[in-house]
């Protein structure tokens, strides 16, 4: 038996690549097991309570083997619990956000990314400040109000002063209606002081992939640079949370290894945050090898069909009730409809993967980090969205409420987030369609609203509600939140 230690700092013992082995061979033993399944399907329902409901999620072996269950009435049924746990702590709201690239200066020789080092065909750009605004006025002309900036990992560069300041300048730019009220990071591994100097900028939530959680192919596809170093990546979500910074997202890069040990591996990293820091990952990202520059996924033998992605997907929901998914454009419109309803609370739209890519008229391919599949504008995404049952939502105000780390997770896991969250979302989704929307998503997002305020079920925050609207479509007053 592995010795599994998910409140050890060191990472070879949170991430066990014994136990990972050990429970693959657990699920694949019980895949049939349907007295056990059946058990684990129930624990993983939601439960009422007098607020709302709560949960208790899943252990990495229990979701392992669901996920190897190949029954296909088990899988409806995992499909239909994740769909229940989404509308239970999440409702029909889904956040948008965008990708913002600041640098494909990187050190690093990762074979499964178009910025390594030793690609010579890519060009390399650095934004100036003033490209950085022109990046961020192009974004709040969208409508978009949370971004994620992304930069390669190079010290001279794109040192962490060059991150801060950029940070800065986003959060300063005010134009017309818009502002960029949440940055979240998405950067290289780095140190308890620099995830300090994060959090003092006023960061969201840092992310960080960890790609592939097997030890050996980690080493193989991180030939050189600083991200090699296995231990130093896998524990950066502790030097975070040691550094002040409560809500972190981890993701694999699904098609990278084999994607049971991936799945076992992101579950035991949820569950070492939460032994060890009192509160889980906020977001879970799921990705997949897409092509780009000098990088053909088929060179990759880990790839995952749309049916098996998708099952992961229902599956990590089951686990991490309360964490929030985010799939990106990488994937199809075709396949993000289908996991908006198996757990998916966060989509990006109208991303651009390419440094200076939204000031540009046409979408410049020369510095993308990957294709992106699901190329529809902003007010695309949002009209596709409602028409299917969903409200976008551009709201930040938990950040700004200090409604971050365990505190998030207490409301959420009472059901109170849902007091907060609705209401908010339908109020920034105004802002929005007042601000940006064509005359026909406009459409759609009124009458969406109007049937939505009737579901707030406070009557004070009902009105409440209601009243900010009306003075969203009636005034330049913005900002509303609860």
């Amino acid at each position: 038996m592995a010795i599994y230690n998910p409140a050890s700092l060191h990472a070879e013992e949170f991430i066990n690549d014994e136990e990972i082995r050990e429970t693959l061979a657990y699920a694949e033993k019980n895949k049939n097991n349907m007295t056990l399944i059946n058990e684990i399907l129930e624990k993983a329902r939601p439960i009422p309570t007098a607020t709302g409901c709560r949960c208790n999620g899943l252990t990495h072996r229990e979701a392992s083997v669901l996920l190897a269950c190949e029954d296909p009435e088990v899988t409806k049924r995992i499909y239909e619990i994740a769909e229940e746990i989404k509308l239970a702590f999440y409702g029909n709201r889904i956040v948008i956000f965008a990708p913002l690239y600041l640098s494909n200066y990187c050190v690093n020789g990762c074979l499964y990314c178009p910025y390594h080092m030793k690609n010579k065909t890519i060009p390399r750009k650095k934004l100036t400040q003033e490209e950085v605004k022109a990046e961020v006025i192009a974004l709040q002309d969208m409508g978009h109000k949370r971004l994620a900036i992304e930069s390669g990992e190079d010290p001279v560069m794109n040192p962490i002063e060059y991150i801060l300041e950029c940070i800065d300048t986003i959060y300063s730019i005010k134009h017309k209606n818009g502002a960029i009220r949440r940055v979240n990071v998405n950067i290289a591994a780095t140190t308890v002081e620099n995830y300090t100097k994060l959090k003092d900028a006023g960061i969201g939530t840092y992310i960080l992939f960890q790609e592939t959680y097997h030890k050996e192919s980690y080493l193989q596809l991180h030939p050189t640079g600083p991200k090699h170093d296995y231990d130093y990546h896998t524990e950066a979500m502790d030097r975070a949370m040691q550094g002040g910074i409560d809500d972190v997202g981890l993701g694999v890069l699904f098609g990278l290894e084999m994607y049971k040990y991936e799945f076992a591996g992101l579950l035991m990293h949820a569950e070492h945050l939460e032994a060890v820091h009192g509160v889980g990952p906020h977001t879970i990202s799921v990705p997949r090898v897409k092509r780009a520059d000098d990088i053909d996924p088929d060179e990759f033998d880990g790839g995952i069909d749309d049916e098996t992605f998708e099952k992961i997907t229902a599956c990590i929901r089951l686990a991490v009730p309360y964490t929030g998914m985010i799939i990106s454009t990488r994937e199809s419109e075709a396949v993000r409809s289908k996991l908006l309803r198996l757990g998916i609370s966060q989509v990006s739209g109208g991303s651009r993967t390419s440094v200076g890519g939204y000031a540009e008229k046409d979408r410049p391919h020369d510095t993308e980090q990957f294709d992106v599949s699901d190329q529809r504008t902003l007010d695309e995404v949002v009209a596709w969205l409602m028409q299917s049952g969903h409200i976008p939502s551009f709201c930040t105000a938990c950040y700004r409420e200090g409604r971050t780390g365990d505190r998030f997770m207490s409301l959420c896991k009472s059901g109170q987030i849902l007091n907060c969250c609705h209401p908010n979302a339908l109020m920034t989704l105004a802002e929005y369609l007042v601000d940006y929307a064509s005359p026909e998503t406009k459409a759609i997002g009124f009458d969406m609203i109007a049937k939505e305020l009737k579901r707030i079920p406070k009557e004070k925050v009902r009105a409440v509600a209601a009243q900010n609207i009306e003075d969203i479509k009636n005034s330049n007053r913005r900002d509303f939140r609860f």
